[in-house]
């Protein structure tokens, strides 16, 4: 021994094997905090690995060759409107999420990609999901316990199929029912929109990761619910293809102060990014004028530094990231070439350095990323705010688990479309229905009464889940699983004697009564407009021309039918108000439903006493199409029914606020009540919004006294 250690020399110290922990970087390291493990992975990405985190693509563009996500180095794709796996069922959502999230984890860092879609009334690009109410509705309900729980819904099944961001909600204020998107939003008053914010806690949740959860998107930031009415886009419209003719008020002017801008528009997002903590942030398409500095020098949303950055991210703190809408720098006006509608060097700089972090750039992700590259080689764009994007972006990955587990198991597809789901859905359309008029107290009606139904809103359920529902402009006809009105009253009233006519063509004597079920055809943004084009590569009933004013075949048939019952109900399905004309006083009953979605028994519901009508108008119901655009606070105020309105039936209890509101619409009813009647009741629901419940009760009582 002692000869081997004369040979050997001096023992010298082995360190021992290093242990996983310590081999592992620490951003994969689930144990160290979120903070440490995005520093360490942004100090090893190169500028490349940066900038392909900051693309999202459409995955139609990947599905042919998904390897492209790994040498494009995406960091994000995305579903549209209509854009579904060949297999559209749950498992199938799965399959190609994971299949693409398996080509994320090949690149060098094995950063996981994050999916993103559009369920903004329920996951309505899968076959078999509930479709609930548009937020128009919702915000008819006045119950934001209720709009959590659709939310937490929505989130379970859109979490199920594999996918863990919703590009909802749409917090937007509509003040112009001529907006094809107003039924994304929940109404004209800030205060309102505000409360349904809550939405975005029953997506989220109070932290990313929680089982069933998603990351939410708060949208369209900001102002997309004010742009002006262009009558001269609408009067140049007349004549032409459809191809060629422009929106009227989509993606317009925001001509505004910056006061106003504020109280409106901005107002709804306050308690989404503070109290919900809300991830992500969708700019709007629209652009804004600020009238301090004269009009006629307006700001695109997505280039809009003062809002995105200055505001949004300073002075309102949030911490998330933000998502442009598709294509939506496009739209950036670019002076050196003002015709071109695709990208250039100078709208990528200029949205960057705005504020957007991630760009959807659904077909043509390289050209983005190209341009990108050399903005920052050219020092014409930060890169320190390269950094402070992908920071962000990384930071919501990490909070979303994604590292840990990238990839969506099939435990729960069970949630899409569940008994508990739809009857969530049922609950939601039930209250959503807002009672305009009750003569007599024609509803509820009776359970065994001779019913003749009529109009081609009564039994499509594609009309009644409207737009962005299994496609970008939704579709009518027998698109998905659920029921129609009609289904729903067959159910609701077994007894009843049930006679259906479309178009009023059978014989209606006999008949107790007539439920005529009226309104629009799917449409969303853009070609909704009223003014606007028309859907040419839509189903045929939806190319017809948008319009605040019953539709004449749907008129006809409200004639027909009101002229021949003794008592005649008339439900509106549509996604804004539509005026009726009555002038002989036929209708007894008039109800604006909304647009319900999966669940049509909901409306049966209350037509026949199951639950009582308790809805409330989210926005103002003109008396004609030309008083348009009508807001609760303007000051000449006179619609047909105001902000607020609604009739109950059932129970006469209630807090006070409510039973006082049953006193002021019982005095107008009977022709009792003061000539500023619909000015009084819109404030003072007003008032209630925003908790000054004794300025309420004293302007209902002006009413009633």
């Amino acid at each position: 021994m002692a000869a081997v250690a004369a040979v050997a020399g001096p023992l010298v110290a082995v360190p021992a094997a290093p242990s996983a922990a310590e081999t592992t970087p620490v951003y994969l390291n689930a144990r160290m905090p979120v903070e440490r493990r995005v520093a360490d992975l942004l100090g090893r990405m190169t500028l490349e690995e940066k900038i392909g985190q900051m693309t999202q693509a459409e995955r139609a563009a990947v599905t042919d060759d998904p390897t492209k996500v790994a040498t494009q180095r995406l960091g994000s794709l995305l579903s549209g409107g209509g854009s579904v796996p060949a297999d559209n069922t749950p498992a199938g959502w799965v399959k190609m999420v994971n299949t693409f999230q398996e080509q994320a984890l090949q690149t060098r860092l094995k950063i996981p990609l994050i999916y993103g879609i559009d369920a903004v009334h329920g996951h309505g690009n899968v076959h078999g999901a509930t479709i609930f109410p548009h937020n128009v509705g919702l915000g008819a309900t006045r119950d934001p316990r209720l709009v959590e729980r659709i939310g937490r819904a929505t989130a379970e099944e859109v979490r199920a199929t594999g996918i863990p961001w919703n590009f909802s909600p749409c917090l937007c204020v509509s003040r112009d029912e001529r907006w094809g998107r107003s039924y994304e939003s929940f109404g004209e008053d800030p205060a309102l929109v505000s409360r349904m914010s809550v939405i975005a806690d029953g997506l989220q949740g109070g932290r990313l990761g929680r089982d069933g959860r998603v990351l939410a998107t708060v949208k369209h930031f900001a102002g997309d619910g004010g742009t002006r009415y262009d009558a001269s886009v609408a009067e140049a419209n007349e004549g032409k293809p459809w191809w060629e003719q422009k929106y009227t008020i989509d993606q317009g002017v925001t001509v505004t102060s910056r006061a106003d801008f504020y109280r409106l528009h901005v107002a709804p997002y306050l308690p989404a990014l503070k109290a919900h903590r809300v991830g992500s942030v969708m700019p709007s398409f629209s652009s804004v004028d600020w009238t301090e500095d004269g009009v006629g020098n307006p700001i695109k949303m997505h280039a809009n530094r003062e809002l995105l950055t200055d505001l949004l991210k300073g002075r309102l703190g949030f911490k998330g990231f933000v998502i442009s809408d598709w294509e939506g720098i496009h739209q950036i006006p670019d002076p050196d070439e003002p015709d071109n509608t695709g990208l250039t060097a100078h709208k990528v700089r200029t949205a960057v350095n705005a504020g957007i972090d991630m760009f959807m750039q659904p077909n043509n992700a390289p050209q983005f990323q190209q341009l990108l590259l050399a903005e920052v080689q050219a020092g014409r764009v930060p890169q320190a705010r390269i950094d402070d994007a992908v920071r962000r972006i990384l930071t919501a990955k990490f909070q979303l688990g994604l590292f840990e587990r990238p990839y969506a198991t099939l435990d729960d597809v069970g949630q899409v479309g569940s008994a508990a789901h739809r009857a969530l859905g049922r609950e939601a359309v039930a209250k959503s229905q807002v009672l305009l008029k009750n003569t007599g107290g024609t509803l509820p009606l009776d359970s065994d009464a001779s019913v003749y139904v009529a109009g081609r809103n009564a039994d499509d359920i594609g009309n009644q889940a409207g737009g962005w529902t299994m496609t970008w402009q939704g579709e009518s006809g027998d698109i998905i699983p659920g029921t129609t009105i009609l289904e729903g009253i067959r159910e609701v009233a077994p007894k009843a004697k049930i006679t259906y006519s479309q178009d009023a063509s059978a014989p209606v004597e006999g008949a107790d009564v007539g439920v005529v079920v009226v309104g629009e055809t799917p449409y969303a943004e853009g070609y909704g407009d009223v003014g606007g084009p028309e859907c040419g590569w839509c189903s045929t009933p939806q190319q017809e021309q948008k319009s605040l004013t019953l539709q004449p075949a749907d008129q006809a048939v409200v004639d027909k039918v009101c002229a021949a019952v003794d008592k005649c109900v008339v439900l509106v399905v549509s996604g804004r108000p539509q005026i009726v004309a009555d002038p002989h006083g036929r209708i007894d009953a008039l109800v604006a439903s909304w647009l319900p979605g999966s669940e049509g028994a909901g409306v049966a519901d209350v037509l026949f006493g199951r639950r009582p009508f308790t809805g409330r108008l989210p926005v103002s119901w003109p008396a004609t199409a030309d008083q348009v655009p009508i807001n609760v606070g303007d000051a000449d105020y006179r619609p047909q029914y105001p902000f607020g309105w609604g009739l109950r039936t059932g129970t006469r209890h209630g807090d006070a606020a409510t039973r006082a509101l049953d006193k002021a619409q019982a005095a107008v009813i009977a022709g009792r009540a003061p000539a500023d009647w619909a000015r009084l009741i819109a404030d003072a629901d007003h008032a209630l919004l925003t908790g000054d419940r004794n300025r309420a009760l004293k302007l209902l009582a002006q009413v009633s006294r």
